[in-house]
């Protein structure tokens, strides 16, 4: 084996160094806190439904890093960022990167918080339950959890529902409070059904100028995901509450 000279191994950890640096000058620039207060849009680049008073978005690492007091001080005619769900969790191990981040710093900024499990249906209900419950403290005037269900998976819809019910009742158990699930029009109809009609509905409809098209109560409506907000480099989803502000603190944590 050739040996390496002195001037050969400087070369080698000089060009080690500069791959480090030039990964440190990436990883800056990506989430430059100066970089994301100056993405700033002049509208939510959405049409916004008429009628409703509480509005908000869900996020998830694929928003990345986020300011959020650029989000809490976006204003667009009357309406304002009031809430925000945030993904803690999925299947049985994966916490979201972002989610300590998200939920804290939406909590320091005056943003209402929720926070939601993306669900496995191939995987035990309870043991995703409980991979939610090691990772989120829900305080007092936080929004209930949530059970984001939208996909099968090639899973049997019995065992799906059976899961789906061990994850609620699991997480209903824990926190004392009644879940919200979060799926779209068309998914609950087909796979769900009036077994869940007595939890509360966070529904996915989008591009709809008024409502969702489902014959049963909901309580959060996904209207979009393409709005713009500040702070914020990507596209977000957007959210309004079916009621008025008295009705939004009857729901949350007491």
């Amino acid at each position: 084996m050739r040996k390496r000279t002195a001037n050969g191994k400087y070369k080698i950890w000089k060009g080690a160094l500069l791959v480090v640096l030039a990964a440190v000058a990436v990883s800056v620039f990506l989430i430059n806190p100066f970089r994301l207060r100056r993405i700033r849009y002049p509208a939510f680049g959405i049409d916004i439904p008429s009628g409703y008073s509480i509005h908000g978005i869900d996020v998830s690492r694929y928003q990345k890093y986020i300011m959020w007091e650029e989000v809490k001080m976006m204003k667009v005619k009357d309406v304002r960022i009031g809430f925000v769900f945030i993904k803690a969790t999925e299947g049985i191990s994966y916490l979201d990167p972002y989610f300590r981040r998200n939920w804290k710093k939406a909590a320091q900024t005056g943003i209402f918080r929720g926070a939601y499990h993306f669900f496995n249906p191939s995987k035990d209900g309870k043991m995703q339950a409980e991979n939610f419950i090691r990772h989120v403290e829900l305080k007092r005037g936080d929004l209930p959890p949530v059970l984001d269900v939208e996909q099968l998976n090639e899973t049997e819809v019995t065992q799906l529902r059976r899961e789906v019910k061990r994850w609620l009742q699991t997480v209903e158990e824990y926190y004392n409070i009644k879940p919200i699930i979060y799926t779209n029009t068309d998914f609950y109809t087909r796979y769900l059904g009036n077994e869940f009609d007595e939890y509360p509905l966070w529904v996915a409809h989008y591009y709809r100028p008024e409502a969702p098209r489902i014959s049963r109560s909901w309580l959060f409506w996904q209207h979009s995901d393409k709005g713009r907000v500040n702070g914020i480099e990507h596209p977000v989803d957007f959210n309004v509450f079916n009621g008025d502000s008295s009705d939004f603190r009857r729901i949350l944590i007491p």
